[in-house]
């Protein structure tokens, strides 16, 4: 027997839920189909998935099978959601992935030209990790990605947009923000430091050494940011996330931290609606943008 997508998805609802009765509550399906699935999925295994007779607990197997299974039906959605949105764009469709801190700045604009040249485009943003962006593109899931750092793709051409450094994101009222010298690395790498993937792209060795410590990361911007605005906690962001800063926050650039992050675009070279992804792809590239120095 073949596994199928629909035996993945009722396997994960069931290991979100706990419950055999509210997964098939979620999934329109009897409680006797989905746990026939879940039998069948099994027995195709020759082990269990779950620990006991009882559904609100994953054996050592079913946790692997779950990481598996979870990003594969998670794909196969996006995908799905991609053929649908191709088969219904009549006058086209341009998809578009940025890291948050730039997609805010293209968005608006990109929307405006766009709608404006294309009448009946349809256009797809999503703001994203710069490895999502990444694997979007080579998947087949973006036109143009927006990514911090250049790589090396086949079948995708990059080009450079800007550069902006690196510094201290703290509450206004923070004394590394009142203080009237410029903050140090081990000014900012203390106790209250935030580590964020995006410090990872920093290669000032005295910077790498000092974060090691660094005992709480966060991944999400915005959570990072309400913690900052707490005026407990410290952090480093490049500059362009300072201009989206909400009231009470600050931006201060680091005296011995000289590293800047190099942001560029990705235009996926065959793209299905080759013409409006160049379109745009020129003027995200063109004078038109103002961006940071």
């Amino acid at each position: 027997m073949a596994l199928k997508i629909e035996m993945l998805r009722s396997f994960c609802v069931v290991a979100q839920t706990g419950s055999l009765a509210e997964a098939a509550d979620r999934l329109g399906r009897s409680q006797s189909a989905v746990s026939m699935t879940l039998k069948q999925l099994e027995a195709h295994l020759g082990k269990p998935l779950f620990a006991g007779e009882r559904k609100n607990r994953l054996s050592q197997l079913g946790e692997q099978v779950f990481e598996l299974a979870a990003r594969q039906v998670r794909q196969f959605d996006e995908t799905v959601q991609s053929i649908e949105a191709v088969a219904s764009a009549d006058q086209g469709l341009i998809r578009i992935v940025s890291v948050p801190s730039v997609a805010a700045l293209i968005f608006p604009q990109v929307l405006a030209h766009m709608t404006r040249r294309f009448p009946g485009l349809k256009i797809e943003l999503r703001d994203t990790d710069s490895q999502q962006v990444l694997d979007a593109l080579v998947e087949g899931k973006a036109d143009l990605g927006i990514a911090s750092g250049r790589h090396a793709l086949n079948g995708i051409t990059a080009q450079p947009l800007f550069r902006d450094r690196f510094g201290l994101v703290c509450a206004t009222q923070h004394p590394l923000n009142r203080q009237a010298r410029p903050p140090t690395i081990d000014d900012v790498v203390t106790e209250s430091f935030l580590h964020n993937a995006l410090c990872d792209m920093i290669e000032t060795l005295r910077f790498r050494q000092a974060i090691e410590s660094a005992d709480i990361t966060i991944h999400n911007t915005h959570s990072l940011i309400a913690m900052i605005r707490t005026g407990h906690w410290v952090s480093v962001l490049p500059e362009t996330v300072a201009q989206f800063l909400p009231g009470a926050t600050a931006f201060r650039p680091i005296s011995d931290l000289p590293d800047r992050r190099d942001v560029y675009l990705y235009i996926r070279e065959n793209a299905r609606f080759r013409d409006e992804t160049q379109d745009c792809a020129g003027f995200i590239l063109s004078p038109a943008f103002k961006w940071p120095a």
